[in-house]
């Protein structure tokens, strides 16, 4: 056995009420004048942050776009130069946190990330910016949230739906962290403990919102995907996600869901250790079709047909990520992409091949 174990991760406070420490987190880090940025479905808590920072609240972006246009960070940007932030508040889905990213990549400043989905995002130093129909991607030290804030009680309110799509999304973290190359056997058991606590909380959230003890699975299950994500190279499912997020404006969350049964399929016979893991976890016989099992249990997208993308944009996209191919188990060219979009489009079961 050889591998590199390098594991980097956030400060992590994880407690029902939690959002009530965030202000102490504040003062930790040092911060006199914070730029708080909420999404619309965190208007009640933004509120109740925003009394507490009190005087150290310098200014409030509420104006927040899914995949971070260029021009909308851009903003953000100037809006913290203007007010003299030296600390960013995030507060919401991966698109609060991505926005608070681009003020810190530009500016430098700490941020303290606030989830209010299972996103995961607020446990990496990934950023993402989208100009025009391009989505660019990278990895930088400085967006990396300093502390991550998890209070289940913020989950309750997320719609079924949002919360079906989200937890996919999260999903899609621990199952490319799974077969990721160069992944550390530690680094492999946070995904599959995420895919097992995912699995058993998301049915639950989805029945009964306001079951406290099943959001908390749950989150527990994204932050451990957030830590897979941020310390393993995500393969062709991210890779895919990426273009079509970019050129298509597909929602984020049914983006991954839709997508990924048919790329855990599309790598089943490259990473049969890690699908028979996988499956374990799921409680399934199969990874794929028991993500796709999952999906349709709580709701979510199962085709990219159902979200809406065009049968006819297949082979750019497929030219897209062949390009630039991700590292992944099987490797990705332009032939396999239009099988794995095929299948996605169709929608049907994957079955054992």
């Amino acid at each position: 056995m050889r591998f590199v174990h390098d594991l980097v991760t956030p400060r992590a406070v994880f407690a029902a009420g939690a959002l009530a420490r965030v202000p102490d987190e504040v003062s930790r880090l040092g911060g006199t004048r914070v730029l708080l940025i909420a999404d619309e479905h965190a208007a009640a808590p933004r509120e109740r942050l925003a009394g507490a920072l009190g005087p150290r609240l310098a200014d409030v972006i509420g104006e927040v776009v899914e995949h971070v246009p260029v021009e909308v960070s851009r903003d953000a940007v100037r809006r913290a130069d203007a007010c003299g932030a030296d600390l960013a508040v995030s507060l919401g889905g991966g698109s609060a946190t991505g926005l608070a990213k681009a003020v810190a990549r530009e500016r430098g400043l700490p941020i303290v990330a606030v989830a209010t989905t299972y996103a995961g995002s607020e446990m990496t130093d990934i950023w993402g910016l989208t100009d025009g129909p391009r989505k660019t991607t990278g990895r930088d030290e400085r967006v990396r949230p300093r502390t991550a804030v998890y209070d289940p009680e913020l989950t309750t309110s997320i719609p079924p739906a949002l919360t079906a799509t989200s937890g996919m999304n999260a999903l899609a973290h621990c199952v490319e962290a799974a077969y990721a190359a160069g992944a550390s056997p530690l680094v492999r058991l946070v995904a599959i403990e995420g895919v097992r606590a995912l699995a058993a909380g998301l049915p639950r959230c989805v029945d009964a919102p306001d079951d406290l003890e099943a959001r908390a699975l749950t989150l527990y299950g994204a932050w451990l995907g957030g830590i897979a994500l941020g310390n393993a190279a995500m393969g062709i499912h991210h890779r895919v996600c990426h273009v079509l997020g970019g050129a298509h404006r597909l929602p984020h969350g049914g983006l991954h869901s839709a997508l990924l049964p048919y790329s855990t399929a599309f790598n089943r016979d490259a990473a049969g250790a890690a699908m028979s893991r996988l499956a374990a976890a799921l409680g399934a016989d199969d990874a794929a079709g028991g993500l796709w099992d999952l999906a349709g249990r709580i709701g979510a997208p199962t085709s990219l047909a159902s979200i809406g993308f065009p049968t006819s944009a297949s082979v750019a996209v497929a030219n897209a990520v062949a390009a630039a191919p991700p590292p992944n188990p099987r490797p990705v060219d332009e032939d396999g992409v239009l099988e794995l979009l095929g299948a996605a489009l169709a929608g049907e079961r994957p079955e054992p091949s």
